[in-house]
């Protein structure tokens, strides 16, 4: 009888000590609610003004204050399907793709948390930049990292949210024109293996060179 009780309060205890990390987890719901609430409170922040899509194919243009400092605007374009932020600072006076084409490019980047602004990893100050190829099929990009700190944390998959810029870019050749320079806010189901499995969004100032045509 003794040995029956002491065995049952110690699966009630058992239960009780569990039930602090069941509320402790959030569900999906909650992290995507607190993801949603990380990039509101960074646009708000930040000043963006935030832009639609038919606005911005107008003139492909988001004022910022790099390019465009006597406008005192900084501005970001919306992608509704996917909640992807874009400002182009400069396209670049290269060229856009060809269908057909496979671009081998060089890249500088920034990787930041959007909730604290701190630094998760970078190449701005190594000697050598991120290396990628990006092919476009009829309207489709894929790419792949060759090398690079974003290849060796991550593996070769391109985020989404990097092939959404291609489309708007025109890098120049590495030693000669000017290159692109785009920003991004990326929620968590447009980045890394790693922002996708934790839901966690990040921001990313990426500056685009090209190596060659191909």
């Amino acid at each position: 009888m003794m040995t029956k009780l002491f065995k049952s309060i110690l699966a009630v205890m058992a239960g009780l000590l569990l039930l602090p990390a069941c509320d402790d987890e959030e569900t999906y719901a909650e992290q995507k609610a607190r993801e949603n609430k990380q990039i509101h409170d960074f646009i708000e922040k930040n000043g963006i003004e935030v832009i639609s899509m038919d606005e911005f194919l107008i003139d492909t243009i988001t004022l910022n204050l790099e390019a465009n400092p006597e406008k005192g605007k900084n501005q970001y374009v919306l992608f509704n399907d996917n909640g992807v932020y874009m400002q182009v600072v400069r396209r670049g006076e290269g060229r856009v793709m060809k269908p057909g084409e496979t671009w081998y490019m060089n890249a500088r980047y920034s990787e930041l948390f959007v909730s604290t602004g701190d630094t998760l990893t970078m190449n701005k100050t190594n000697q050598y930049p991120e290396s990628l190829y990006v092919k476009r099929t009829g309207d489709t990009y894929t790419a792949s990292f060759l090398s690079g700190i974003m290849s060796n944390t991550y593996g070769n998959m391109v985020p989404n949210a990097w092939l959404m810029v291609f489309p708007f870019i025109k890098p120049g050749f590495i030693n000669g024109m000017p290159s692109a320079k785009v920003r991004l806010i990326v929620p968590h189901s447009e980045g890394t293996q790693n922002a996708t499995q934790n839901v966690i969004p990040m921001f990313y100032e990426i500056t685009i060179s090209t190596e060659k045509w191909q």
